[in-house]
């Protein structure tokens, strides 16, 4: 196995630092976070760790700039450059933003560099609604008045919280719509993967922003529940488990906060009678190997008749077993390891259980030949699952694939929407009508015809406990905009569209 790259390789600046109120600010305390290589268990960067006082800190240059600061007053048009040379300045260090990626997660580059220039694409299509969304809209008042005007404002302060997996693809897609609604925002990091947001911090300053729009801390869970308790925080918009969600949820209720919430998963995957299943486990191996299974929306239940479990089963089997595991900087790699050791413990404990609980393993289970250093694990396979069983019903946020036999394609629905999540999901068939027409009985906020699939350019969330509100798209804008109504005797000279 290759050894990845250090940091010496990679200029990083104000690492001992926050970035708040436009100015790189010294931290309250001596507090830092040690970033792994998951690859190598070698320290990759040591950065500075938020505590309250940089979160109130934080909190209050969003504010200031927020009450007083020109952003939320100036056009949508003008803010719309400033996320232009955002997308531009992404693009132009995406080789970079890739390269920590890989060191923090072990996420191979063939899928880490697009995914970040998906980050820039993202300010990008949101710099264009600036010209197509309607922030005004005229009506005619009911009940009195000459002119209705419906108006969409900024929330107010927003604090962003992004989670380890993707954290700049993660941060775009909350940063790009809240800025061009005219909120001010606090990026909080996860300690696991920080890394990025201080460049993505660096392409901020070079930009001008208005000093307080963004501010970016780095802390741990205890400290961001400060944020999210902060009462100058007017929404707050959460990337992470359900378990957190429920939290967040609870406390913002208490006050009355906005919040949107995109939470776990355990998407299914139907497959009906008519198509093949070695296109079904070539499908759901390709995706299992995209960031060793931590993904939120992964397919980690995949649902087939009864009578075709076996024949599926041996195909997955062999395709998942046939996944390259190793150097995520080795290009002959296909999967690189699980992002950290407690992650590598959870999926371990998960497979133990799925043993105990009567489901045969096909294929992985364990870590890989020859890779004795690193977070690695075996793709895994598991047949015969209950569908009640953990490991059908838990996000185990690895590479690990249940199988469960249906009696028939109702049962087949049936067993998909019986789970607490209704993230993602997918039908495999030859024929549209019939994938269409069980999109529409899934109880989810995706459906995938004959893969994985996701478009945050469309609109991404989820059902039931997988989240609260959506993410990309015009969806993603609503969120961050106040709706007020305005009844007037006149039209005005200069409503902003």
């Amino acid at each position: 196995m290759g050894g990845g790259q250090n940091s010496a390789g990679f200029d990083v600046k104000h690492l001992d630092r926050f970035f708040i109120g436009g100015a790189w600010t010294v931290p309250s305390s001596d507090a830092r976070i040690d970033v792994t290589t998951p690859a190598t268990e070698e320290l990759f960067f040591s950065v500075a760790e938020a505590r309250e006082a940089d979160v109130n800190q934080a909190v209050a240059a969003a504010r200031q700039a927020f009450d007083n600061g020109p952003w939320p007053r100036i056009s949508h048009a003008e803010r719309a450059h400033y996320l232009n040379a955002i997308a531009d300045g992404i693009a132009e260090r995406a080789g970079t933003i890739g390269r920590i990626w890989t060191n923090e997660m072990g996420v191979i580059p063939a899928f880490a560099e697009p995914l970040v220039m998906g980050a820039s694409a993202t300010f990008r299509y949101y710099a264009k609604l600036a010209d197509s969304f309607p922030f005004v809209e005229r009506h005619t008042p009911a009940a009195g008045g000459t002119v209705g005007l419906l108006v969409r404002e900024p929330v107010g302060v927003v604090a962003a919280i992004i989670p380890w997996n993707g954290p700049i693809a993660l941060a775009a897609i909350k940063l790009a719509p809240a800025l061009l609604a005219g909120c001010t925002v606090v990026l909080k990091m996860s300690p696991e993967a920080p890394v990025e947001a201080y460049v993505l911090a660096e392409i901020i300053e070079s930009t001008g922003l208005p000093p307080g729009v963004v501010n970016v801390i780095m802390a741990d869970r205890e400290v961001s529940e400060l944020l999210v308790r902060h009462p100058d925080v007017d929404k707050v918009s959460f990337t992470g488990s359900t378990a957190a969600g429920r939290r967040i949820a609870a406390i913002c209720g208490e006050r009355i906060a906005r919040y949107t919430l995109e939470l776990g998963g355990k998407s299914a995957a139907v497959v009906l009678d008519d198509y093949d299943v070695g296109k079904v486990a070539e499908s759901i191996s390709a995706s299992v190997a995209v960031m060793t299974g931590q993904v939120c929306a992964a397919l980690s239940r995949v649902i087939v008749s009864r009578d075709r479990h076996d024949e599926l089963v041996d195909a997955l089997g062999a395709a998942m077993g046939a996944i390259r595991v190793g150097d995520p900087f080795d290009q002959a790699t296909q999967m690189g390891p699980l992002a950290m050791r407690r992650q590598l413990d959870r999926v371990q404990d998960y497979i133990a259980k799925g043993k105990a609980e009567g489901a045969k393993l096909v294929t992985g289970g364990g870590r890989p030949s020859g890779l004795n250093r690193g977070y690695y694990i075996e793709p895994t396979v598991f047949a015969n699952v209950d569908n009640q069983s953990s490991i059908a019903r838990e996000e185990i946020f690895g590479p690990v694939v249940s199988v469960i036999a249906a009696d028939n394609e109702a049962h087949a629905i049936e067993l998909a929407n019986d789970s607490i999540f209704g993230l993602n999901s997918a039908v495999f068939t030859n024929n549209p009508d019939r994938a269409f027409e069980v999109a529409r009985r899934l109880r989810a906020g995706t459906v995938g015809h004959n893969g994985f699939r996701a478009d945050f350019g469309i609109a991404f969330g989820g059902f039931k406990q997988s989240g609260v509100g959506r993410e990309g798209g015009v969806e993603g804008l609503l969120p961050y905009l106040e709706t007020k109504t305005v009844i007037l005797d006149a039209e005005p000279s200069d409503a902003i569209a």
